[in-house]
């Protein structure tokens, strides 16, 4: 028998609608905004399930489908007693209860150095799940917004009475009392627009989102404040009795939704019908999350195609997509790199001074977090950078990530997530605040661009979500510190070369970064692109270009000490 008698042709990837019938798919799968009038419980209930089933086949791995992982993120907020709690309950008897994850939280100040969202990213579900989410960074939100709203509402009525008083101790006493930094007006609308590109981030990573607010009259809240069932935790740490607090926190409500229009607005009079109708969207959220996951034509042409992932090889380019993107022309920075001689002695002295001085600067930061982030070609030296960065801290005061190819679960997560949930953290008992990573975020306009590993949507989109992550850092008082150490390619083989003679260096060095070097022009490139597309205000590339190691750790060192003072002084 001939051998190619046994080659079988692969099998045509399909969609996980395709593994449900017809029928399932047009009566349960297939988005329908009208559902709540055709539909009786029993087909609900059923459409749920089989939804919630539908969208976990879309992170499976065998069979492989052509839909991307996609989960669903439902943010729940709203008044106290609108019938969240019965709602939420209803949807977790409706499904499978193994599959929904819930969390809640009832708000708290946003932390020093933090994003509003970043306490957040730790709780987000895997792509193919379905997680409620009670208050959430709309609540932290809505807490702060508060007190600066009730904090003016009480100035003002200081500032009246004292006015109209006789007593000049009255007048004096409104010059000592403190003031908002802010109206609540301006923080709300500032906060608003970063966590909508952040949410719409989420989105273009598939985490959907469902955001539904419940709401409910003064009268019905006073009478289920009243009767006899037990509260929960009251939602934003507000005075819920107090008609006035109700007033205010109404007028800052409208301003949020005035200015997002992505909000569901369910009515909480009937708690039954209500939760039916959160049911309901729940159902369409998923519905069009599962139609929004599956992968567009150029896509599935990439995975249907050759297994050669390299980009000069990719045929399923359009003439749109070629065009859509400008790389930049490479730097004479990065094509020639500069020997210097440097004596060993005077390396070692300007080595411990700024070391001391780099200690000085980061111990007198008052707590604000650091972020460094290090890259650069392979042997670049950004161990070595790193090593002697941290020589005079104590272990304690820093975390080092060296980060490689992602895990599984945490391919399962916008791409940004490994990322977050690595910053530093005040929720957590660490008493470091400085991060220190080896090999960043930017792997996906590097490597995952190279060797094909994220779509060119998903790389060229990624310039501004990175861009926009570090300057919600930056914004919230971190400190950001880049780098990219560059070497010439004949500097690298042989640093290869001493790696491979050297028993303690050898772990250092793989296949791939022999491999890498045949793609040496690429990396190049795609380092000109980042830099070009990320060196921004808030987060400036420092490009420290040369064969001489120790050099380089110097460079670092002045750098290093050059922002944080820079920082200290604005």
């Amino acid at each position: 028998m001939s051998k190619h008698n046994n080659t079988t042709k692969p099998t045509a990837l399909e969609s996980v609608s395709a593994q449900f019938s017809e029928q399932v798919v047009d009566q349960r799968l297939t988005p329908n905004p009208l559902s709540q009038f055709s539909m009786d419980t029993d087909s609900l209930r059923l459409a749920l399930v089989t939804a919630q089933y539908a969208l976990r086949a879309t992170r499976q791995q065998t069979p492989p489908t052509l839909n991307k992982p996609t989960g669903l993120l439902v943010l729940v907020n709203g008044m106290e007693q609108a019938g969240k709690g019965t709602a939420v309950k209803q949807l977790r008897e409706w499904v499978d209860p193994r599959l929904l994850k819930v969390e809640a939280t009832i708000g708290s100040r946003p932390l020093a150095s933090q994003p509003i969202w970043q306490a957040h990213t730790h709780v987000m579900p895997r792509h193919g799940d379905v997680m409620v989410y009670f208050g959430n960074w709309y609540a932290d939100l809505l807490y702060n917004a508060m007190r600066m709203a009730t904090s003016d509402s009480d100035n003002e009525q200081s500032k009246s009475k004292q006015s109209k008083s006789k007593n000049p101790k009255d007048k004096k006493s409104v010059n000592v009392k403190s003031l908002p930094i802010a109206k609540w007006q301006d923080y709300l609308e500032q906060q608003l627009i970063k966590l909508q590109a952040f949410e719409q981030d989420l989105v273009a990573n598939q985490t959907r989102l469902l955001k539904c607010w419940f709401h409910v009259d003064i009268e019905t809240l006073q009478s289920r404040l009243n009767d006899k069932e037990a509260d929960p935790h009251f939602l934003y740490q507000i005075d819920w009795n107090s008609q006035k607090v109700i007033e205010k926190f109404n007028e800052v409500a409208a301003a949020l939704l005035r200015q997002q229009d992505d909000w569901v607005i369910i009515d909480g009079d009937d708690k039954s019908q209500a939760a039916d109708n959160f049911c309901h969207e729940v159902l369409h959220a998923m519905q069009t999350a599962l139609v929004s996951s599956k992968a567009s034509s150029t896509e599935t042409a990439k995975k249907q195609t050759s297994s050669d992932k390299s980009e000069s090889n990719d045929q399923t380019k359009t003439a749109l997509e070629l065009e859509a993107f400008k790389s930049v022309k490479i730097p004479k920075q990065l094509k020639r790199i500069v020997d210097v001689d440097i004596d060993k002695s005077d390396y070692r002295k300007a080595l411990a001074e700024k070391q001391a001085r780099f200690a000085e600067l980061l111990r007198a930061r008052n707590g604000r977090h650091v972020v460094f982030a290090f890259e650069g070609m392979d042997a670049a030296g950004k161990g070595g950078a790193i090593k002697r960065l941290v020589a005079p801290l104590d272990p304690r005061e820093y975390q080092v990530y060296n980060i490689s190819a992602p895990m599984l679960y945490e391919l399962q997560h916008p791409y940004l997530w490994r990322f977050w949930t690595r910053l530093p953290n005040e929720q957590t008992d660490h008493i470091s605040r400085v991060a220190i990573f080896d090999r960043t975020w930017y792997g996906r306009v590097l490597v995952e661009r190279i060797e094909g590993f994220a779509t060119r949507d998903e790389w060229q989109r990624a310039y501004d979500e990175i861009n926009r992550f570090e300057a919600d850092l930056v914004t919230a008082g971190t400190i950001v510190i880049k780098y990219w150490l560059a070497i010439d390619k004949k500097e690298q083989l042989k640093r290869f070369e001493e790696r491979q003679e050297t028993p303690h260096k050898q772990f250092k060095l793989t296949d791939d970064d022999w491999r890498n070097r045949d793609k040496w022009s690429d990396y190049v490139q795609s380092a000109a692109d980042m830099l070009a597309y990320t060196d921004t205000k808030n987060a400036p590339w420092c490009v420290i270009a040369t064969n001489e190691k120790r050099q380089a750790r110097l460079d670092v060192l002045d750098h290093a000490i050059e922002q944080l003072s820079s920082a200290y002084d604005s």
